[in-house]
């Protein structure tokens, strides 16, 4: 008989642990990421997905069309008129007005209309529509067209008011 101890013996006597077969394929808990679920109501994934083909379309004051262009108030009526039978108010301020979920900045969920003060005024008169990953769509101004930007963007983080839920 050797007088050398096979490795496994010597493992087992000093307490170690044998993985299976099974276990080497499960990940590290480190390694395991949560996967995000997207739990939108059917019609707001139809705005949403209908918003981005709007990208690019250029801004016009009080405009509600494909062929002329949108404000960003006249994008988000366009868009819950056409994609989801939801009529809401045509002007930022009339959003604000209306009898509509108040959302908090940290519950924002995709389809939010995200509003913000734009000039020197004390009031919001600009509104895009929450995309999720803090990025929304929205017409921004004369000269500009329909894009998305982040809500991490100092301009867009200093200037951000409330959200409401349609």
């Amino acid at each position: 008989m050797s007088k050398v101890i096979p490795l496994a013996m010597l493992l087992t006597l000093t307490g170690a642990n044998f993985a299976s077969a099974t276990d080497l394929r499960k990940p590290y808990n480190w390694a395991i990421q949560s996967v995000k679920h997207d739990s939108s109501p059917l019609h707001v994934k139809r705005v949403i997905k209908r918003a981005h083909t709007l990208l690019g379309i250029p801004y016009l004051w009080g405009g509600m069309s494909l062929e002329k262009g949108f404000d960003c108030s006249g994008m988000l009526v366009y868009l819950f008129k056409h994609e989801a039978n939801i009529h809401i108010p045509r002007t930022t301020a009339a959003m604000l007005g209306a009898d509509l979920k108040k959302v908090a900045r940290h519950a924002l969920q995709p389809g939010d209309a995200v509003f913000f003060i734009t000039n020197s005024g004390s009031r919001s008169n600009h509104v895009g529509l929450y995309i999720g990953d803090n990025r929304f769509i929205h017409a921004p101004r004369a000269g500009k067209t329909i894009r998305i930007d982040s809500l991490d963007n100092a301009y867009w983080k200093k200037n951000y008011t409330t959200a409401r839920r349609f």
